[in-house]
């Protein structure tokens, strides 16, 4: 193998809330990280399904967005947009 190519290699500090609260249906078990990448918005890793994704405010506003990246259905999306906007 030649020399590795970094394209960046950074460390920074984060901020990390690991939270979990239960919707009508399903169970959502998050990792919300804070740092000064991603102009501001957060990093959101749902645990048990193995999916995250890049949120902020404006992406919360995006119909149909939060079903996409975790695949939910409208209601439990709902839930999770409704929990987020309290925390993003």
């Amino acid at each position: 193998m030649g020399e590795r190519f970094f394209l960046y290699d950074d460390i920074v500090q984060t901020r990390t809330r690991f939270v979990s609260f239960m919707g009508d249906k399903q169970r959502f078990d998050l990792a919300i990280i804070q740092s000064d990448r991603y102009y501001g918005k957060h990093l959101v890793l749902d645990i048990q399904g193995g999916r995250f994704a890049i949120i902020g405010q404006d992406d919360l506003d995006e119909p149909g967005y939060l079903e996409d990246v975790y695949k939910l259905d409208e209601e439990d999306a709902g839930e999770l947009r409704e929990f987020l906007y309290e925390v993003i």
